[in-house]
């Protein structure tokens, strides 16, 4: 028996999957002790719900995802308005030295995984699939390259880069705490007594604090618009750089539209980016686009590729101890806040941001607060990150295809 669902249907499916998610995490402690997203709960809920009901031969569903690239492109082009040079800028040398770092990770961790894959003789997308795409960019830089492997013919690269960034999440959870101990503990560091106060170290009014304000309507629908504006105008893009002859995501374009759009409002003052509003909007279609990206996972395929997977994942784990250990930690000041620092970039190294923030308030809340490393990896992990790893990709997805 099939079921085929059209998009409206599918994207209806898809929010019962994130109410589902949003259910069992808050009655499983675990799931938020190692913030395991909402949708990606649920969605993995379904997708064993499907592989069951598959190899049973009891029924399979069909469903159109043509909502999903909608959302896909919706939420990359919220992060392309976070790319403000000015708070790039504002944060001083050590925000670019932290994001050197984290563009040398994301290169090693894809040279680890192309490496890997032709020693199982495995495509080099599939490589790729367990590197920079679900390490350092998550479910939501897996969910927009993992089908571009896919049509290049990596068979089963949205499994693969689905779980390994699943497997991220709680890996970088759970080697953060005990690295930044280990280092804070070896060293005999302690906390600077002039960043005692406050553990963000981010003034009042300071733009990257996001400071909560009421949300008026009209904030709301000028921020959709801006969206909607920065994506239209996406599409002149990309298609421009598809001439080139080389393959980018789809939301490529709009992420820089975006961009451009935030950088000449900060530079001109002629109109305002609404960030607050478009960072909730971002929040909503990155949640959906999960729940629809993880239903749609093909999990019976993982069964010819899961013992080669775990070891490249487990390859990855330990990039990531050894680079936060040895090179973020030195090169960052060798001091409590880079220790801290250390900590946070295994969270977002291998999962998200908020992995990364928990690792670093488990150890300020037990050592002391340090307001630099709170400053720089928000602004690194949720802002510019996300360019430089899409470019990295790209070059190898073209390198490899």
């Amino acid at each position: 028996m099939i079921i085929q669902l059209d998009m409206i249907q599918t994207i209806s499916v898809a929010v019962v999957v994130l109410f589902l998610g949003q259910t069992l995490r808050k009655r499983i402690s675990l799931l938020e002790k190692f913030c395991i997203p909402a949708p990606v709960i649920g969605g993995l809920v379904f997708a064993i719900l499907t592989l069951v009901l598959r190899q049973r031969g009891i029924l399979t569903f069909e469903m159109d995802t043509t909502l999903q690239r909608v959302l896909m492109t919706a939420f990359f082009t919220t992060i392309g308005f976070t790319a403000s040079l000015k708070l790039l800028k504002k944060g001083g040398l050590q925000v670019f030295v932290f994001l050197a770092l984290a563009i040398v990770l994301v290169t090693l961790q894809n040279i680890v995984g192309v490496s890997l894959a032709k020693v199982f003789h495995l495509d080099p997308l599939i490589g790729l699939s367990t590197g920079s795409v679900p390490m350092t960019g998550g479910h939501g830089t897996s969910g927009a390259f993992a089908p571009l492997f896919e049509n290049a013919g990596a068979f089963g690269a949205t499994t693969v880069a689905m779980a390994s960034a699943t497997f991220g999440l709680i890996m970088g959870s759970m080697i953060g705490g005990p690295i930044g101990k280990r280092l804070i503990e070896k060293n005999r560091l302690t906390q600077k007594l002039d960043n005692a106060s406050g553990h963000m170290g981010i003034t009042e009014g300071d733009e990257s604090a996001k400071a909560s304000r009421t949300l008026a309507p009209n904030h709301l629908a000028v921020a959709t618009s801006q969206i909607i504006l920065a994506m239209g105008i996406g599409t002149i893009l990309s298609s421009l750089l598809q001439k080139t002859g080389m393959t980018f995501p789809p939301y490529i374009g709009a992420m820089f539209a975006a961009a451009i759009m935030r950088n000449l409002s900060d530079s001109t003052g002629a109109f305002e980016v609404q960030t607050e509003a478009i960072d909730i909007i971002g929040n909503i279609a990155l949640s959906i686009f999960l729940s629809m990206a993880l239903m749609g996972l093909r999990l019976w395929e993982l069964a010819d590729l899961a013992v080669p997977m775990l070891i490249m994942l487990i390859a990855q784990t330990i990039l990531m101890g050894l680079f936060a250990y040895f090179i973020t930690f030195n090169l960052m000041g060798r001091d409590y806040e880079a220790a801290v620092l250390a900590s946070g970039h295994c969270g977002f190294g291998m999962g998200a941001t908020p992995n990364a923030i928990a690792n670093m308030e488990v150890l300020s809340g037990k050592f002391g607060a340090a307001p630099r490393a709170f400053f720089i990896l928000p602004l690194v992990g949720s802002l510019f990150i996300d360019f430089a790893n899409a470019g990295i990709i790209t070059a190898f997805m073209n390198f490899f295809k």
